[in-house]
């Protein structure tokens, strides 16, 4: 079987990336961190954009969210109908860095984010995914920017679910409703599910295998 070299940016967790490795193509992680996942030997720690010059057959790029995410509403606008300059200033700094991904030179690319503020201007998705379509029982509409790739299919489709991310928690105080939700810190907030990780390498080597 043909080996694919698969690039996970912005991964140091290696999800995505020990999931391809066990179908055994030639992934690397990369981040700025040292990897947690257990393989450092799978590990770019550094800056991606350099690598993004060499040749790999698929790149799945998780850029950070944390100034473009519409969960970030609130330090976006801090007044009603209020730009926050800093915020915002920051927002394009982060597209910019988006945008590496969006054109850089591979057949086969995807982005990963959550859903973001319209103000940052990102390209339309092409697909927004759900944890429990990938067995798992959870909610937390992920989108996904894909060039050169199919879109994901479900494998599993769980119909009883509970939020992973609060929502409207300050509704909680005045009667009203919300979720507490799982996560409740950045690092469990970004964290790649088993279940989409296995389809990202399942359906997409499958798919460049087949080409």
């Amino acid at each position: 079987m043909k080996r694919l070299r698969v690039l996970i940016a912005c991964e140091e967790s290696q999800a995505v990336c020990k999931v391809f490795r066990e179908l055994g193509h030639e992934a690397y992680s990369c981040d700025i961190q040292d990897c947690s996942g257990g393989h450092p030997e799978w590990h770019f720690k550094q800056d991606v954009l350099p690598l993004l010059h060499e040749h790999w057959d698929l790149i799945i790029a998780h850029p950070p969210c944390t100034y473009m995410s519409k969960a970030g509403a609130r330090w976006m606008y801090p007044t009603a109908g209020n730009l926050s300059e800093e915020r915002y200033r920051l927002s394009q700094e982060a597209k910019a860095f988006f945008m590496e991904f969006y054109r850089c030179d591979c057949e086969h690319v995807a982005i990963e984010n959550p859903v973001p503020l319209k103000v940052v201007g990102l390209p339309e998705p092409t697909q927004a995914v759900q944890p429990y379509e990938f067995g798992e029982p959870y909610s937390k509409k992920t989108l996904l920017w894909l060039k050169g790739l199919p879109k994901l299919q479900p494998t599993e489709i769980i119909a009883e679910h509970k939020p992973w991310m609060p929502s409207n928690t300050s509704g909680f105080a005045h009667g009203q409703g919300g979720s507490r939700g799982v996560a409740h810190d950045q690092r469990t907030a970004s964290r790649t599910f088993a279940g989409i990780a296995k389809a990202m390498a399942e359906q997409w080597s499958n798919y460049l295998l087949s080409l």
